[in-house]
């Protein structure tokens, strides 16, 4: 099969009402090989996705947050199997608790449901996220299993490990990934960052309102809130922030995403050491020996006999994956601008014809 008929692949998406957009882009460690760009940023103004199109990446924000943490092993600054409490003598959770078992969501710290973790872009200047997760915290003060014992995916985990970035590097988390990671790269702040500058540029994020998920919505958001108006089946959402920066906050172009996942594709990496990054990509085992299908914020696949790590991103009006095949030195990242609550795995059905 050629890139044309993955670009039909890609195209029937838009066509057949299953998202306003899609971008699809695949990759080896210095150049793009193939992408394509599907569908409307903005279904009322009538405007297609291109290259510049922004889309909040949600999760995918983890592995910049645990690329952080390896940034600040590799200066001895902290270390990987030292307990949190070390460090930060006001974590709210068991002194068992190390810095491996959050990046490998197997502290058994809870993970409240989180859509309704945002706030309007209005109110992003005076939001404070650390009092309001502060809240959280007492609400949830029980581990759900004894520390390296079960995996147990938890977006406050990645809080926490966000708040160990700023304690120990005496900045903002989100100033140190502008500095550590986005000014390394010499992506432009307008392209990748936690905020937008150009609203012109970001793609509207849209549900379908005829999906149960719709219905379930109402549940877990104030629709009249936080979404506006309807396009046909597509409801739209309001700007709006993630409350955890670390856990979801990044908005990025999909160019910006590949230059980023491209640096571990690279034997001359920016970022991190080549050994830091097999660290990174090195699959953490359960008790018994049993694989958990996560690395170090990375989870883990296989495709065709292809071994791949990945993450996806995903919450209200945005959708996205990026996965890197180590072995074949490429890589390859799916934006939407619809809603996506899963970790669909959607780029096996694009990537098996582009490897």
């Amino acid at each position: 099969m050629t890139p044309n008929h993955v670009d039909s692949i890609i195209d029937k998406l838009v066509s057949g009402g299953k998202t306003p957009s899609v971008q699809y882009l695949f990759f080896d460690n210095n150049k793009i090989i193939h992408s394509h760009y599907s569908g409307f940023s903005d279904i009322a103004k009538q405007k297609n996705s291109n290259a510049g199109t922004l889309y909040h990446i949600y999760s995918f924000t983890k592995t910049f947050t645990a690329t952080a943490v390896m940034q600040l092993v590799a200066q001895q600054l902290i270390g990987l199997d030292h307990p949190v409490k070390k460090y930060m003598p006001d974590f709210p959770y068991s002194s068992e608790i190390t810095i491996w078992h959050l990046l490998t969501h197997t502290a058994g710290i809870p993970n409240p449901i989180p859509l309704n973790w945002i706030h309007l872009a209005e109110d992003h200047d005076t939001f404070d996220g650390d009092t309001y997760f502060q809240s959280i915290f007492s609400k949830v003060p029980k581990l759900k299993s004894k520390p390296g014992e079960n995996f147990a995916y938890s977006n406050l985990g990645y809080v926490l490990l966000g708040q160990l970035i700023a304690k120990i590097s005496g900045s903002t988390y989100q100033q140190y990934i502008r500095e550590h990671i986005i000014k390394k790269l010499n992506i432009h702040n307008g392209d990748l960052n936690f905020s937008v500058d150009d609203y012109s540029r970001k793609a509207v994020g849209y549900h379908d309102k005829y999906s149960l998920t719709y219905l379930a919505l109402s549940f877990l958001l104030d629709k009249q809130k936080y979404m506006g108006n309807s396009q046909g089946k597509w409801r739209s959402f309001r700007d709006n922030y993630v409350n955890g920066a670390a856990y979801g906050g990044l908005i990025a172009t999909s160019d910006a995403l590949v230059r980023y996942v491209q640096e571990f594709l690279s034997n001359d990496s920016r970022l991190l050491s080549p050994s830091s990054i097999d660290q990174m990509f090195r699959e953490n085992n359960l008790p018994g020996n049993k694989p958990s299908g996560m690395c170090l914020s990375w989870f883990t696949g296989q495709l065709n006999g292809n071994r791949y790590f990945t993450h996806a991103g995903g919450g209200g009006g945005y959708y996205c994956e990026a996965r890197i095949y180590r072995d074949k030195g490429v890589g390859s990242v799916i934006m939407f601008n619809r809603t996506g609550i899963s970790d669909e795995r959607y780029l096996d059905h694009v990537d098996r014809f582009m490897l």
